[in-house]
Formats: structure tokens, C-alpha cells, sequence
């Protein structure tokens, strides 16, 4: 049983504004993925998979856009699965599995999903591994369903440009902290130690990430287009882009 987080909406806010410190366009690019889903479905109750969900961000906004979706969130973070269950109850399915592992997809209650959406995580997985796991999340969505997956995607043609826009960001989000209007990562995440209720899910956190992530890996959107079209997909393109990020889609 998930454990009763009294002030779960005031978690979900602090971590939304956390993570627009380091994505300000962060609702344009969800925006621009529930557009697409919307796209592909063909009618009934929409089946999607928020991959690697966290609390939730992704799963909070398709029920908004799709009020009656079946959706089931993937992750493996215990303190952020806790938030995610606290807020949607019956809502929303919430799985604890490890996308570093193949056999992750037998935890999945749903055997075809109409869309699979993903943002600001699997740049954690190696190359190799991210790769493979694109062929396996072809295998879970129905034929026409659609993959959404929005991260660090730099363009490889803008290379400077790209590294000054990156500078930018960085100064911005630095006097972002330096003024306290919002949490840095770190900042979140200790105070999350500090609660009653979340501080053993955050030292299970630290047992099962010891080193914080595997490192960081963020090759340009050229990169993931070729690896979705390896994995078998008939079309595969971006759909929105933000600076050095971009949302890429492939179609089954």
C-alpha cells in the first residue's frame, strides 16, 4: 500500500516548478504530444503508457486533454511512484519496473497501447539500450499508435548555436535559484529527505541509483530518428522544438 502523503498537491507543484527551472517551454512541448496522440486515435477509450512517469506530469495533462483514458505509468523511483499514486488513486495504473531491463514490458497490465509518452528521461539509458528498448516499446503500442518521446535532442547542424543557447539557459536558471523562486534538482530532493513520509522512499532512491543516474547521454534528434526507424517503425519525424530540446514521434 502506498504510504498517505498529506501534502501531495504541494509536491506536484514544487516539482512542476523544479523542473520548468530547467525546461521553461516544458507545456509547449506537451502540448504538442497529446496533439499528436489526439491525431492518431481512432475512437473508443484511449490506452496510453507515460513512460518513466515520475509524479505524474504527463499522465496529469492527457487526463485533462482525455478524461476518460485508461493510462498506466511506468517507473522505478519509489518516492516519485508514491506521489504519482497519492494524486490519481484509481486514475491512473501505476507500475514500479526498470527500463534498463527486457522483461520490464510483463509488468504492464494493458497489452497494446494507442500511445506511448516520454519526456526528459531516457537520456539516463545508454545508447545501446535505448535503442533496444525503441523496439520494444513498438511491440507494445497497436498497429497506427503512436511513440512521443521529448528530451536534450540538440540539432547536430547548429552546433555553436546551440552550445550558446545552452549558456543562456544556464545564467537564467542560475538567478532563477540565486533569487530562491524556485527549488534546483538538489534542493527538491532534499527537502523530499526531510519529510517524514518521503525520506525512506529517498534512501530506497539512493540504494537503487547510487551514483544519482547512469550518465547523462544526449545525442542530436538525428540520433533517435534513425534508432526508431531501425526498431521498425513507418514514419518518424519531430514534432515540436524548443532550443536545444525537440519531442520526435514515430508512427507504427
Amino acid at each position: 500500500m502506498s504510504p498517505y502523503i498529506s501534502n501531495v498537491a504541494a509536491w506536484q507543484e514544487s516539482w512542476d516548478r523544479q523542473q520548468e527551472a530547467y525546461l521553461p517551454d516544458r507545456e509547449h512541448r506537451f502540448t504538442a504530444m497529446l496533439d499528436a496522440v489526439e491525431a492518431v486515435l481512432d475512437g473508443g477509450r484511449p490506452r496510453l503508457l507515460d513512460l518513466a512517469g515520475g509524479t505524474g506530469t504527463i499522465s496529469a495533462r492527457a487526463l485533462r486533454r482525455f478524461p476518460d483514458a485508461e493510462i498506466t505509468l511506468v517507473d522505478l523511483d519509489p518516492a516519485l511512484l508514491a506521489i504519482a499514486r497519492a494524486t490519481f488513486g484509481d486514475r491512473v495504473t501505476v507500475v514500479e519496473a526498470d527500463l534498463g531491463q527486457p522483461e520490464w514490458t510483463a509488468a504492464l497490465p494493458v497489452r497494446e497501447y494507442d500511445a506511448v509518452l516520454t519526456a526528459t528521461a531516457l537520456h539516463w539509458l545508454p545508447g545501446e539500450r535505448l535503442a533496444r528498448l525503441y523496439a520494444e516499446l513498438r511491440g507494445v503500442l497497436r498497429p497506427g499508435g503512436i511513440l512521443l518521446n521529448a528530451d536534450h535532442m540538440p540539432d547536430d547542424a547548429l552546433p555553436e548555436l546551440t552550445k550558446r543557447l545552452l549558456d543562456s539557459a544556464r545564467t537564467r536558471r542560475e538567478a532563477r535559484y540565486a533569487s530562491g523562486a524556485v527549488l534546483s534538482w538538489s534542493d527538491w530532493w532534499e527537502r523530499a529527505a526531510a519529510d517524514p513520509t518521503l525520506a525512506p522512499l529517498v534512501e530506497r532512491r539512493r540504494e537503487i541509483y547510487p551514483t544519482g543516474h547512469s550518465p547523462e547521454w544526449n545525442p542530436p534528434a538525428s540520433w533517435h530518428l534513425a534508432a526508431l526507424t531501425d526498431a521498425g517503425f513507418t514514419e518518424a519525424g519531430v514534432v515540436w522544438r524548443g532550443g536545444a530540446d525537440a519531442a520526435v514521434a514515430a508512427v507504427r
